[in-house]
């Protein structure tokens, strides 16, 4: 997906989800579950590694209710945005669907998409206490529960520990020490960190982190209303000081905005690159048994925060991410059941551990003994951190991600000032909130 066709579907998205032609709908718990028609589920799960989870899941459960048909639309990271707005856009929504937290998911539930699962898996229900209370918590909108956490996410800065031993450097404790260390691997002859922005929503992960490290918390959020919004904290300034450096000192410069995150991952599963920022539900594919990194030589560590940051310096980039019921299903019931069904225990180890290596939200969804060690030790760093700051262009408002998207592809590509970026993002929410 271009550029263009990110923001288009991102705006989209935010046009599309106006009231629903039907009204939204409230899951009853003591409904009859009817085992019998089809069932459609739009998934994230749609690289070659991460296929066969649903698909294994829906032949089992078709296996046990002969007459349920599952139909999967699978798509990846990166091309789902553009799948759900046009689904939504000609009011095909599937029965369940993948969703983001923040603005992402709200949208559905401002347009009455969403059904209203507060009965079945609000904190208090026999379902909703076998997921991490955080988990279920983000996906409440206006005090009522609308999404099913299926996994735990966040970010963090996976290396190679040989280029770091044959470069002489050690994992940084600052933001200047990472500076540092890229310049000493760059000597020792590697690329210190491979980056793909192509895909835009990548940097913004590196500028999401940032953020958080600059902007008290409090401001932040406040911003990310575009009602009380006004973006005139000065670690907007300073993040996007200190993504310059970064960018000139361990990547490949401007060019990154022609380099695809497939790329860039690739790069340093081929020991190619010595970093590459990424998800914790990206590490099992970093390093696997056929890449020419293995799971013992690889390593991570979360972005370090500035020396003087005047944000949260304990604050991680992530969420949990998981998946909506249309309001307009024919069989809530059984949409239901299917996602009980997903969720058990037994299928969140499946997820958890190799080759899916996605941390499942469930407690005691993961088993230590299956799963890769640096996923285990991932999930402990996200239990440990302070907040865990969303995604900027999910948590945003459609119209203000599409400003930080553009804009800010343009500052990495070298045709847009810090200014121009945060412009651009004060006249979007400007527009939103009039």
């Amino acid at each position: 997906m271009t550029r263009k066709t990110t923001i288009a579907a991102l705006l989209a998205a935010g046009t599309a989800l106006a009231p629903a032609m039907v009204p939204a709908q409230a899951a009853d718990p003591a409904a009859e579950v009817d085992y019998s028609g089809t069932l459609t589920i739009l998934t994230k799960f749609g690289m070659q590694r991460l296929q066969p989870y649903f698909t294994d899941l829906a032949a089992q459960y078709e296996e046990m209710h002969p007459d349920v048909s599952i139909e999967l639309i699978q798509e990846d990271d990166d091309s789902i945005k553009g799948k759900t707005s046009t689904l939504v856009a000609s009011n095909s929504i599937p029965d369940i669907f993948f969703s983001w937290t923040g603005t992402w998911g709200g949208n559905f539930v401002r347009g009455n998409r969403a059904a209203d699962l507060t009965a079945v898996i609000g904190p208090d229900t026999d379902w909703g206490r076998t997921f991490a209370p955080a988990a279920v918590d983000a996906f409440v909108y206006n005090g009522r529960n609308y999404g099913i956490p299926l996994y735990l996410d966040a970010k963090f800065m996976g290396y190679s520990k040989p280029i770091f031993d044959a470069a002489g450097v050690g994992v940084p404790a600052t933001f200047g020490e990472l500076l540092s260390a890229c310049d000493a691997i760059k000597a020792a002859g590697y690329l210190p960190v491979s980056f793909g922005n192509k895909e835009p929503w990548a940097g913004l992960h590196y500028l999401g982190q940032l953020l958080a490290y600059n902007v008290p918390r409090d401001v932040l959020e406040a911003d990310f209303d575009p009602a009380t919004a006004t973006y005139d904290d000065p670690g907007y300034a300073a993040a996007l000081e200190q993504f310059a450096a970064f960018e000139d000192r361990c990547t490949i410069g401007p060019d990154v905005n022609g380099v695809s995150y497939q790329t860039a991952i690739q790069q340093l599963s081929d020991g190619k690159s010595a970093m590459y920022y990424q998800e914790i539900i990206e590490f099992d594919s970093a390093a696997r048994p056929d890449t020419a990194l293995t799971a013992d030589q690889f390593g991570f560590f979360a972005l370090p925060a500035p020396a003087d940051a005047a944000g949260d310096p304990m604050a991680l980039e992530g969420a949990p991410e998981g998946y909506m019921i249309s309001s307009a299903s024919d069989n809530i019931p059984l949409a239901i059941d299917f996602m009980k069904f997903a969720t058990s225990p037994g299928h969140a180890r499946t997820l958890s551990a190799p080759p899916y290596g996605q941390p499942s939200a469930v407690v005691g969804g993961g088993d230590p003994e299956t799963m890769n060690p640096s996923v285990v030790a991932g999930l402990d760093d996200i239990a440990e951190a302070s907040y865990l700051v969303p995604w900027l262009d999910t948590v945003n408002h459609p119209r203000v991600a599409a400003a930080w998207l553009s804009e800010f592809q343009g500052f990495a590509g070298g045709t847009s000032s810090a200014e121009d970026v945060m412009e651009a993002v004060r006249k979007a929410a400007a527009s939103v909130a009039n």
